[in-house]
């Protein structure tokens, strides 16, 4: 892998686990300010004991996939989770939007910006034989 596809690795994953860490704070703070501005519902005192185990799941997964500066098996790892997470919410998200018949302010934007990390993710992979592959 180059080193412009590592250091656009690296800033990709910079600002999808930014946005991971920022959301899943909120979610812990009080899940209702995202439920309410992602799918437009109201949430029961379950869901907001369900939204705090999301909001501390984020948080996990953005601080995982935090870049380092390390090279290696870590950093694919990273790459995978960040990767099949926004690929999954997004389907998710879009589902919810057309089947599921909800959505709040923030929800086609959520698809969106998940759906384009996703994409940004993959692209800078192109011509990797696998993803899992650790040739530096």
């Amino acid at each position: 892998m180059s080193e412009t596809s590592r250091n656009s690795l690296r800033n990709i994953l910079a600002f999808a686990a930014a946005v991971e860490v920022g959301t899943g704070l909120v979610l812990m703070i009080d899940p209702t300010i995202v439920v309410t501005l992602l799918l437009g519902t109201e949430v029961a005192s379950a869901g907001t004991l369900l939204g705090r185990f999301f909001g501390i799941a984020l948080l996990a997964l953005g601080l995982g996939c935090w870049p380092s500066w390390q090279r290696g098996e870590s950093a694919w790892q990273a790459f995978r989770a960040m990767l099949i997470y926004n690929v999954l919410i997004a389907l998710y998200l879009a589902y919810l939007g057309t089947a599921g018949h909800v959505g709040g302010l923030l929800l086609w934007p959520g698809v969106a910006l998940h759906a384009v990390v996703a994409l940004l993710l993959m692209s800078t992979c192109r011509g990797k034989p696998r993803i899992g592959a650790t040739n530096e």
